[in-house]
């Protein structure tokens, strides 16, 4: 069952995949924060997932989003990411296929060496490293995470939904994972998706759906849809000198 939106708030911030970007994340708290100074409504922050891998800082990221740092309630959501991760800790053989999706990146923003893992070594030793280095307010947020939010009109998860599913009985599976039979359907879905998880250069608008995942890692451009009844328009934190492209036609 997807948690719910207090019915009394009217702006939403949705904020796209993430992936160890600690300052493009430091740039959008300032510019919810700024935003949110104008406004006397109710507001929420959520999250779309994919904190960790990839980029710089996935430690850091993490240690940000677990205090709450923005300037509205805030409701985290997980990423396919996120269950590598764990994946990972329970599983240390997993980082055969880990280390290739960023996994090493989150490994060594936890000060653990990765010399030998990349030469398909010392995961065993990795793992159980990470289990000790985790910080408990790390480990309890990851385990807070939860993968849809019902927000009336808008629904939010990392993915996407299965076409002809209700919301209420997506799996997890695709909630975290699903691309190709949710990006290519023009069904109406009952409530506009709200999805990260498939890079775009520019914010995808359909009528059924929301993708904000604008590559951060890779493109140095993190975005956050800011939604407030019919309207929406978009913030935007860039890196400086180092923008990247996905490399998509």
């Amino acid at each position: 069952m997807a948690e719910k939106i207090n019915s009394k708030t009217t702006r939403i911030y949705a904020i796209g995949d993430i992936h160890g970007r600690l300052d493009l994340l430091e740039q959008m708290i300032g510019e919810i924060g700024r935003d949110m100074d104008t406004y006397h409504g109710d507001g929420l922050t959520v999250t779309l997932g994919d904190y960790v891998d990839r980029g710089p800082d996935s430690r850091g990221v993490l240690d940000c989003l677990a205090r709450n740092p923005f300037a509205t309630p805030y409701i985290p959501l997980k990423g396919n990411h996120e269950e590598l991760l764990e994946r990972f800790l329970r599983d240390p053989s997993f980082g055969t296929s880990w280390r290739r999706l960023g996994g090493l990146e989150t490994l060594n923003s936890y000060g653990i060496s990765v010399a030998p893992l990349m030469t398909g070594k010392g995961y065993e030793a990795a793992a159980d490293k990470l289990q000790t280095v985790i910080p408990p307010a790390h480990a309890k947020f990851l385990e807070s995470l939860k993968v849809s939010l019902d927000g009336g009109k808008y629904f939010f998860c990392h993915a996407g939904i299965r076409p002809g599913i209700p919301f209420e009985r997506q799996t997890e599976q695709d909630l975290l994972w699903i691309r190709g039979e949710f990006l290519n359907s023009r069904l109406d879905f009952g409530k506009i998706v709200v999805h990260g998880h498939t890079p775009v250069e520019e914010p995808e608008i359909l009528p059924n759906r929301i993708n904000i995942d604008t590559g951060a890692f890779a493109t140095g451009r993190l975005t956050c849809v800011v939604l407030e009844g019919d309207q929406r328009r978009f913030l935007y934190a860039n890196s400086r000198g180092n923008e990247g492209s996905l490399g998509l036609k």
